[in-house]
């Protein structure tokens, strides 16, 4: 029996495995870069090894670093969680070489699953329905078509392609891509369905034989092909569940698959499926399977690492409905692009449960108050799972939940997926891969930009509570109060958007708000440091205020407002040449396209910024001149940053 096993991962998947673990009385062992030295997963495990390496990111790439750690620390056996050396054959085999119990699927299986291309092709001998595909992009005469990496997943080196003249472009971003995120730029291209569903089925092998299927999810809603929305189970066409689970039977069946994994579909309008990969591993939604059929699926693969059958030779049937959230560090702001930052407060309500199977709310985070999201792994913070007898109720609470949730200090894309959640086409199940290009109105903020004046209200009086509660004098009286009133009280914001917001008011004698900068009739209820009750029109609103320096986090009942509050007298600060084209966040300088003095069209691609594992392009602004290009290709640069100067034909006559 297993009695020490390392995890040869990071963040909530980590943890995920040592709560598993701790129910199970299995010692534990987290190995960790510096950047995540202070990590949740590295205290709640029993014993922590760092691993040295300059480069955080690949330090837990290191097969060498993570024997060694398990050679030091006494452990049996290693889980490899997922993403990193999950699907990573060279890895299984050296763990088993090294006398460890591999708590994941035979070598053999990972390579034949790992190469793609060759999967597709050994699974169609199997009877596996399958896409046309093609390795030599000079030869595809039919589009649209999907590029995709051979070697990984998660939406890493994925482009969709409308028209062979952007097949070149697609195919050179996706290897680069590919070859960042899993050391492997392979890549091969096949026919993309319109309105096709991302459909997958969990299945379970031991070393008796027996194979089986555990249930579907549906996991469609996806920008940029990485998934945000999954659940269990799926909505599906009559008679399409049992066609869906016996092909992902027969296609672990075909690699004589061991423990827990994944065979993912493209499901058509006409019912029709195809087979899209199979991930040699426990995937990053697995929580919601779980939640329909009661199973710890880690203990499940705890048990079959040890030699032990099955539990259960059949497919329980789903009770009930989940849904699951993948809560990401992201800056809705700037086309959703990743965040970093401290994460000041993280508070989710009414959650039954962590890592576990559970009826209610589950979550599973890889964070905490204080954590710092940087720019080396994914943006992922969390994942909130919704159990309930029904798939309207599940929703429902859900989407409350994290409506509720206080998320300071990092944007997340939040509101994005409360939106989602209450949205008409999601409550009817209308879900596809183009749900969001079709849906636009759900990146909307959920806070209302005409309430956004009151959240800065309700910021600035819990600012002057504050102060007054810690006057050494007169702390009875109200701020800013006089005798003969003067001028009003005025504090200035950036808002969620970077617009500057004034705040104007005036308390009387009573402490009661004799006048305010907002439109609407306001009454002051209560004001406190940390919350705020108004009369807005007859009706009664609180806001939950939380200040970390200039900084202020405002919860109030129709969404969130972040605020940074503004100086009063500013410091001068240096003026930036026209045209310059600043980081959006930290990252390094993956590749430059253009030389200066080029002369480039609106739209053109500049250069490509590399961070949190994803490219991202910086194009020109407008016709114009590269004026200056300050950092090389390979440079580092952190988040405002001069990436490029391109001066318009204006800017240089003046």
């Amino acid at each position: 029996m297993i009695t020490r096993l390392l995890v040869a991962n990071r963040g909530e998947i980590a943890r995920r495995v040592i709560a598993t673990c701790r129910a199970l009385g299995v010692a534990t062992v987290a190995v960790h870069s510096d950047a995540d030295a202070d990590a949740p997963f590295v205290a709640e495990a029993d014993l922590a090894v760092r691993l040295p390496g300059n480069a955080p990111a690949e330090t837990y790439l290191r097969i060498d670093l993570i024997l060694d750690a398990a050679r030091r620390t006494g452990a049996d056996a290693v889980h490899p969680g997922y993403g990193f050396l999950a699907e990573n054959a060279e890895f299984a085999a050296a763990v088993t070489d090294a006398g460890l119990t591999w708590v994941g699927p035979p070598a053999k299986a990972i390579a034949a699953m790992g190469d793609k291309v060759a999967a597709k092709a050994l699974l169609a001998d199997a009877g596996v329905p399958m896409l046309p595909t093609w390795t030599d992009p000079d030869k595809i005469t039919d589009f649209p078509v999907l590029v995709k990496a051979s070697a990984g997943g998660g939406g890493r080196g994925m482009r969709i392609v409308a028209d062979p003249a952007g097949l070149a472009g697609a195919v050179a971003s996706a290897r680069r891509e590919a070859a960042a995120a899993f050391g492997d730029g392979t890549v091969f291209v096949e026919r993309y369905v319109e309105r096709g569903r991302h459909v997958e089925v969990q299945v379970f092998g031991d070393t008796h034989g027996t194979v089986v299927a555990r249930g579907e999810r549906d996991c469609s809603i996806q920008p940029r092909h990485q998934k945000i929305v999954e659940e269990a189970p799926a909505v599906l066409p009559d008679g399409v569940r049992q066609r869906l689970h016996e092909a992902a039977v027969a296609a672990a069946r075909a690699v004589g698959y061991v423990g827990a994994g994944t065979v993912e579909f493209l499901l058509a309008p006409d019912g029709r499926f195809f087979f899209l990969e199979m991930n040699t591993r426990l995937q990053v939604e697995h929580p919601v399977t779980e939640a329909v059929t009661g199973l710890d699926l880690v203990r499940l693969q705890l048990l079959v690492a040890e030699g032990q059958p099955l539990p259960l030779a059949a497919t329980p049937p789903p009770d009930g409905h989940a849904i699951e959230v993948r809560l990401c560090a992201e800056d809705p702001a700037h086309d959703h692009r990743p965040a970093t930052g401290v994460l000041h407060r993280f508070a989710v309500p009414q959650v039954a449960g962590e890592f576990a199977p559970t009826r209610g709310l589950r979550l599973d985070s890889g964070v905490a108050d204080g954590s710092t999201v940087g720019v080396h792994y994914d943006s992922m913070l969390a994942k909130l799972v919704a159990w309930a007898p029904t798939r309207a109720e599940a929703t429902r609470l859900l989407a409350g939940a994290l409506a509720r949730a206080e998320l300071h200090g990092v944007t997340t894309n939040r509101d994005l997926l409360v939106r989602v959640l209450r949205s008409p086409a999601f409550a009817a199940a209308e879900v596809d891969t183009g749900f969001l290009d079709r849906h636009p109105d759900v990146f909307a903020p959920l806070l209302p930009a005409d309430e956004l004046p009151l959240a800065a209200l309700a910021a600035a009086l819990a600012s002057a509570a504050a102060r007054r509660a810690a006057a050494p004098v007169l702390a009875g009286l109200p701020s800013g109060w006089r005798n003969v009133p003067s001028f009003p009280q005025f504090t200035r914001y950036a808002g969620p958007d970077g617009d500057e917001i004034e705040v104007r008011y005036r308390l009387d004698r009573t402490g009661a708000l004799a006048d305010h900068s907002v439109s609407s009739a306001v009454t002051l209820v209560q004001a406190a440091p940390d919350r705020v009750v108004l009369d807005v029109d007859g009706v009664r609103r609180a806001y939950a205020v939380h200040r970390v320096g200039s900084q202020v986090f405002v919860d109030g009942p129709d969404g969130a407002a972040s605020l940074t509050e503004l100086p009063r007298f500013p410091l001068p600060t240096a003026e930036l040449a026209a045209g310059s084209l600043l980081a959006p966040l930290p990252g390094a300088v993956a590749r430059v396209h253009v030389e200066v003095g080029q002369r480039v069209a609106a739209g053109d691609l500049l250069l490509t910024l590399e961070a949190m594992k994803l490219e991202h392009p910086v194009l020109a602004p407008a016709d114009g001149v590269v004026a200056e290009l300050p950092v090389p290709a390979g440079g580092q640069v952190d988040t405002g940053a001069v990436l490029a100067v391109v001066t318009t034909p204006e800017e240089t006559a003046s």
